[in-house]
């Protein structure tokens, strides 16, 4: 397993869990260093209690040297990141050196199997950088043994273990029939259909089911906007539409967009190779635009109902992407607490797991609360932008008198049901006119 990222670590230990004796290689000696002490280097629920597990096991092990664990290696796995360039395209360069320096020392026959999420042509790129460094390393007759396969990853962050222990498919794409039947048998002990096609079939599976994802979203917050012009109430709207079979009740969750590691740069890098193709994909453009869009129209509101922001003591719960994850990449989050800042409002924020993190990326000026209550102690405002469960849970009376005004503007919806506005709140939700 090249890569020890949420794909590659989540991947390896539930190949080690089916009972396969797995390697975990990556160039950061610090996070190896510390798998190897049995911490885990990100937050995902069940994570820390599987890695003790496996390593008890003896099926898993962690190194730095890739030389030292791929002899005798059947498949080799690449998950390494693919993290989109100042045009929105897919960064290939970590997935190909990857494949370059396993072809330098791969002696035998194997398959190279990418988990990376990769645009189509991007597997046969692959295959031949690994052969290309076999042949240079004078093992040619060697690299003619050499396979591909693309088995991309439908793991969210938050329920990764899950989502790999219990898949809702496996997709394998491959050029031979023997390869279909190997990378299958690696899977056996999941119950799910598995879905046999084409290399280039299989890459754009991946990113095409993402894509319907983020226009789900974008869809319903562009509902969303229109209900609150109109008097409606989107959460109504979603449970009326989404009891149609057809359309089913999942990603109909109004707020302030999609973020994360794989919506935005999968969609975007989506996009831009259907334009490398000569067609332009009008459809993720606009998906792309009201995403954007949808945390600018949440920052407005707050502005126009708080009337200045210069000198506001404003409390955020939340600061991650989504809940049950401490990832902060593209968090709409973020980008709200720097506009808030920006415009001169003091930010005292909360967020169960992912405040180190967030550290790293906002301005010094934000504050960091050890619980929620003290986030939003003599607050003028307090912004729900990441739906913890726990954050129902509170006490809303003492919440009420620690603030200095009970004004809560949830980006996630997910205190619409508490009735808030009944308790004495000014409630502002997402799409409820």
């Amino acid at each position: 397993m090249i890569g020890t990222g949420y794909v590659g670590l989540t991947t390896g230990l539930g190949f080690a869990k089916l009972g396969h004796n797995v390697a975990c290689v990556d160039k950061d000696s610090s996070k190896i260093a510390k798998l190897d002490m049995g911490e885990a280097p990100f937050y995902e629920p069940g994570l820390a209690e599987l890695l003790k597990e496996m390593q008890d096991s003896g099926r898993i092990l962690f190194t730095t040297d890739v030389r030292r664990v791929l002899d005798g290696a059947e498949v080799i796995v690449i998950a390494v990141g693919t993290p989109p360039t100042a045009t929105g395209e897919a960064d290939l360069s970590y997935v190909l050196g990857a494949a370059s320096e396993v072809g330098s020392i791969l002696d035998h026959g194997a398959i190279v199997m990418t988990k990376s999420t990769v645009p189509v042509g991007t597997n046969r790129r692959v295959l031949h950088a690994v052969r290309e460094a076999m042949c240079e390393a004078g093992r040619k007759e060697m690299s003619e043994l050499v396979h591909t396969a693309s088995v991309p990853e439908f793991l969210r962050e938050g329920s990764a273990i899950e989502d790999f222990m219990n898949p809702d498919r496996i997709v394998i794409g491959a050029d031979e029939e023997v390869v279909h039947t190997v990378i299958d048998k690696m899977h056996d002990g999941l119950e799910c259909p598995r879905v046999l096609t084409t290399i280039e079939s299989a890459e754009l599976t991946k990113y095409a089911a993402n894509a319907l994802l983020a226009t789900k979203i974008s869809f319903i917050n562009e509902i969303a906007n229109v209900a609150e012009r109109t008097g409606a109430d989107v959460t109504e709207i979603a449970k009326g539409i989404g009891l149609d079979k057809r359309i089913g009740p999942h990603f109909l969750h109004a707020g302030i967009g999609y973020g994360g590691s794989c919506f935005p740069k999968d969609v975007s890098a989506l996009a831009q190779l259907s334009g490398k193709e000569g067609y332009a994909f009008k459809l993720l453009c606009a998906v792309i635009e009201v995403n954007n869009l949808q945390r600018q129209l949440f920052f407005k509101k707050i502005k126009r109902e708080l009337k200045r922001l210069k000198g506001r003591r404003i409390a955020v719960w939340g600061l991650a992407f989504k809940n049950n994850t401490d990832d902060v990449r593209e968090s709409a989050a973020l980008d709200i607490v720097r506009w808030l800042v920006g415009h001169g409002a003091e930010v005292v924020a909360f967020d169960p797991e992912a405040s180190e993190n967030a550290k790293q990326e906002l301005p010094d000026s934000v504050q960091y609360a050890p619980t929620a209550m003290d986030a939003a102690q003599g607050a003028d405002a307090l912004l729900v932008l990441t739906e913890w469960p726990q954050f129902k849970d509170v006490s809303f009376s003492t919440l009420k008198m620690k603030m200095l005004e009970p004004r809560i503007f949830d980006g996630r919806n997910l205190l619409k049901e508490l009735k808030l506005t009944e308790k004495g709140f000014d409630y502002h939700g997402v799409g409820i006119g």
